[in-house]
Parts: C-alpha cells; structure tokens; sequence
C-alpha cells in the first residue's frame, strides 16, 4: 500500500485521517462509493423494481381467475397460491367455505412474458383444466377461456387482460 503524506508539511498520514496532526492542514478526501448516497425509500425501490420490469421486457398482462366468491388477479411476472390457508395464500378468503379445497391447493405463475401456468401442490382433491386433471408438480398451460377447478365445487374461468403476446392465447403458442 502506497504511503500517503500530508500535501502542506510532508509528514506521513493514515488513510482515514481527515487533518494532518502535525500542521493541522485539512487531508483531501477520496469520495467512497456509499458517501452521500441516501438510502433509497419502499417506493423508490418499488419503483426502480417497475422500471426494471419494463426494461427487461415484462408484459403488461394480467391473468384473471373469475371464481364464484371472487376474482384473482395475478399480473405478468408474479405468482399466486390458491387455497385455504390465510398465512399461505393472499386470496384465502376466497376459498375458506369450501372444506375440499386444500389449505395449499394449486399455485398460478405468469411468467414475465405473460404465459401462464397452473401446478397442483399436492392438493387431497385435485386440479382440473378445462376437466382434464393436472398432475402434482406439473405446470399445465393455461390460455385465455380456460376453465380451473378446484376439488368438486370451485370452478373459474380465465381470462387474459391487458396486451397478451399473441402465444399466450393459445396452448400450442410458444415464445
């Protein structure tokens, strides 16, 4: 490491010394890469997360899920879990009558493109598109006027909002 002296009397100084304790001059200081910079707010992190969205390309779709007890929105880039468990599922409530919807029942991806997908969590009474069953653990497509279904008694249509790439209204579309 290089040694630094002090411009005004030439005495050896540290690094982080801001005046020469010899002569008293004041010590030029290198700006960090952290000095002055304010930590950035939620919002401002909310923000840039959304600026850096549009950057890589995420589609601005919005899968909708249109339930009996309610719709379930889930926008191009996230992922929702269905079922009953409120510490589990944002949208809990929506299935909370119905024992024979599983506490973790099926979790819906939209991916940053906009294709969607469903995927059965190991639900006790199974996960049906469009009356076809889906595996546990697989991803089955899911396109605009599909029909989902949750056990015997929760069934939703889907619906694609916004402006969806054209592959992902049909099942055999690809990226």
């Amino acid at each position: 490491m290089a040694s630094l002296t002090c411009p005004d009397c030439g005495v050896k100084v540290q690094p982080e010394d801001l005046i020469c304790f010899r002569c008293g001059a004041n010590l030029p200081h290198a700006a960090e890469a952290d000095d002055d910079v304010p930590t950035p707010t939620v919002s401002q992190k909310f923000i840039d997360a959304d600026l850096e969205r549009q950057r890589r390309g995420i589609a601005t779709v919005v899968l909708r899920i249109s339930f009996p007890t309610g719709n379930v929105d889930i926008p191009a880039g996230t992922s929702v879990l269905l079922g009953r468990d409120p510490a589990e599922s944002l949208v809990a409530a929506a299935f909370a009558r119905f024992d024979n919807v599983s506490r973790r029942h099926a979790t819906v991806q939209v991916d940053d493109w906009g294709h969607a997908t469903i995927r059965d969590e190991n639900s006790t009474n199974g996960t049906y598109v469009n009356d076809d069953r889906v595996l546990p653990g697989t991803d089955v497509r899911l396109v605009d006027g599909d029909r989902v279904r949750l056990a015997a008694d929760v069934t939703g249509s889907v619906s694609l909002q916004g402006d969806p790439d054209p592959a992902s209204l049909s099942r055999n579309g690809t990226r």
